[in-house]
């Protein structure tokens, strides 16, 4: 077993736990081997090594250093597991892994595995959902702060972002074909249910159906939004009028001002872009 990981992840979370998660991962009589990530391409690279080598890619750190090694592994049929370590944990929420990290090394051990569907924003692989437009503004937000710790951070970032924002113009076409557009704050395409740290933005996504649930937020007045924003936790904003939800393998997404697309709690791509899902492409140890 190789542990790759991000020890600046969840503000140095996640090298602060390293040793005890050490000495958890020996008394469950799990041989492991330990290397820090100097960056993406870095846990890339080393993802790619484990599955020559035969063995599980763990990745510990944030969802970022997760859809890195799901994306390297998904290339050579490599096994990838779970801990939790940075600040939204969003892909080990939706898979009912344990949010702290200690936990949820039992499931390294005891855990099955399981075929996961894997999303693509035009060649970037990503875990969770891939976003733009007002998301755009809060994700770079999040990211830049210093003064917030957690998941706090994400909302934050919206609010921050709300001060200054104004509705943009969205045209999509699904699976090369049926086309919309709105105007709006945000378009998402979920392969997970969770983002920012809890968020629903998507609450019947699956990561085992092939599809990708996409997510069109329309104008509402600023205070109607931000007072809307709290249900996003539960997922019942998918019943206001402004919420449209799709489906689709594929969407290509383009806007009436530049965007960079974020998935995973990361740039990844730049408007236009084509986001997609490759269905049972990833193996992963899950509860």
């Amino acid at each position: 077993m190789l542990l790759i990981v991000n020890p600046s992840a969840g503000g140095g979370r996640a090298g602060r736990a390293l040793p005890e998660v050490s000495v958890t991962l020996e008394q469950l009589g799990l041989e492991h081997r330990v290397e820090l990530t100097r960056d993406l391409g870095h846990a890339r690279e080393l993802a790619r090594q484990a599955a020559a080598a035969g063995q599980t890619a763990v990745a510990f750190g944030g969802d970022g250093l997760i859809g890195a090694v799901a994306g390297a592994l998904s290339e050579s049929g490599g096994l990838l597991g779970v801990l939790p370590g940075g600040r939204g944990n969003d892909f080990a929420r939706m898979l009912g892994i344990p949010l702290k990290p200690i936990p949820a090394c039992a499931v390294l051990k005891d855990g099955s595995v399981a075929a996961l569907d894997l999303g693509f924003a035009d060649s970037r692989p990503f875990i969770g959902i891939a976003s733009c437009g007002f998301d755009s503004d809060a994700n770079r937000i999040a990211n830049q702060t210093r003064l917030i710790r957690g998941n706090l951070v994400y909302a934050y970032g919206m609010v921050r972002a709300l001060a200054s924002w104004k509705p943009a113009s969205f045209a999509l076409e699904l699976d090369g074909g049926l086309a919309r557009t709105f105007r709006g704050y945000s378009v998402a395409a979920a392969n997970s249910r969770f983002f920012g740290g809890g968020m629903m933005i998507a609450p019947d996504a699956s990561l085992t159906d092939g599809k990708l649930e996409i997510v069109l937020i329309k104008e509402v007045p600023r205070l109607r939004y931000l007072s809307l924003a709290p249900t996003v936790f539960l997922g019942s904003h998918v019943r206001q009028p402004n919420i449209e939800v799709l489906r689709a393998e594929s969407v290509r997404i383009s806007a009436s001002r530049p965007f960079t697309v974020y998935a995973d709690g990361d740039p990844i791509a730049e408007l236009p872009a084509t986001v997609s899902v490759k269905r049972a492409a990833i193996r992963v140890l899950v509860p």
